[in-house]
């Protein structure tokens, strides 16, 4: 080969790489927290997998999905900025990152409780039975709108009983000890401290379906940058959905490595998904978080969170922050919008677009 044709060569190899090496120069990284939940675990197994790696590749950045094994401080952290994204139910996203002032977007609606959350008592069968009587649970979270749901269900106010502030990560250890006497906390300890002696579980969420939104969320800013983002994580979730939801040997494979990693087994796994309503096709999220159901529960949620002050202290009722839907309505105040459900990517995976 002569010296002007091998320089030529050179050159035009070096020409193909020059985009792939400016591309990589391009690259983003970000950092999504999760915690143990059963409707957060397929995050576990799209890690493991590969599934996150995978799609992040497709679209030239890095996705890092990060355990945390308190629930509260994950949440925390994100709001902090330590993290782009959260698994986080509806109402904590509204009264800790939107209440902070952090611009937070429902990427992915994952599910609803429905049955995975419970009020258990030691002594009594059934809730009206709580009067009187202490009440662990982590205090202004979910648990404590369900505990308050329930007990209005049977008259009672939360005067009534005396909420002990407790971590889930302590809750499980603490229920055989002498002095707790009733709970309210999530799945997979539920299960675990149903498995007790003296444990009635006498309300959850069954009762009120559709009020308790498992979501992964990210930062609106973030996202409205890097809708990239939003596609990678929209189709490492629904590419294990689809595993999840086939039923042949290697979704129960998936179901008992989720099982195991979250402290049980295959049997326990499938028992918390028979407690919840997961939204494996992407179709049923949109659907969903497009209905009138979530208006309404929203406002039962802000309700709550401002009778409870958890809106902040500039808050003067509960529309204080904006909730924005997918057809663009907003619940509260428009001016001061943080809080965001959108059907866009779970639409683009459900119409084969990412």
């Amino acid at each position: 080969m002569s010296s002007k044709l091998r320089f030529a060569l050179v050159i035009f190899i070096a020409s193909l790489l020059l985009p792939t090496a400016a591309f990589a120069a391009d690259k983003k990284s970000f950092r999504i927290a999760w915690s143990i939940y059963v409707g957060w675990m397929p995050w576990e197994y799209a890690t493991e997998n590969g599934i996150v790696k995978k799609w992040a590749d497709k679209y030239g950045i890095n996705i890092e999905v990060v355990r945390i094994n308190d629930y509260i401080e994950s949440i925390n952290q994100y709001t902090a900025g330590e993290f782009d994204g959260v698994t986080v139910t509806n109402m904590d996203a509204l009264t800790i990152p939107a209440a902070s002032g952090v611009d937070t977007t429902a990427l992915i609606v994952g599910d609803f409780s429905n049955g995975n959350d419970a009020v258990i008592l030691k002594s009594g069968k059934t809730l009206k039975d709580i009067k009187g009587i202490p009440v662990n649970l982590v205090e202004l979270s979910v648990s404590h709108y369900l505990l308050a749901r329930g007990l209005e269900s049977v008259g009672l106010k939360e005067k009534d009983i005396k909420v002990i502030n407790t971590s889930d990560a302590d809750m499980v250890a603490i229920y055989p000890t002498k002095d707790v006497k009733a709970v309210v906390t999530w799945n997979p300890l539920v299960s675990e401290i149903l498995a007790m002696p003296n444990a009635n579980n006498v309300f959850d969420s069954s009762k009120i379906p559709g009020e308790i939104i498992d979501t992964t969320m990210v930062n609106s800013a973030t996202l409205k940058k890097h809708p990239e983002l939003g596609k990678a994580l929209a189709g490492a979730w629904y590419e294990t959905m689809a595993v999840l939801a086939k039923g042949d040997k290697k979704s129960k494979e998936a179901k008992a490595f989720l099982g195991e990693a979250s402290g049980t087994d295959l049997a326990g796994y499938e028992s918390q998904l028979a407690a919840t309503q997961m939204f494996y096709q992407a179709g049923e999220a949109v659907k969903f978080v497009t209905s009138s159901e979530l208006k309404t529960t929203t406002k039962s949620v802000a309700e709550f969170s401002f009778q409870h002050g958890l809106l902040g202290d500039s808050a003067a009722s509960p529309e204080y922050i904006g909730v924005e839907f997918p057809d663009g309505s907003v619940y509260g105040n428009k001016k001061n919008v943080k809080l965001r459900f959108t059907e866009t990517y779970m639409k683009m995976a459900a119409d084969g677009k990412i």
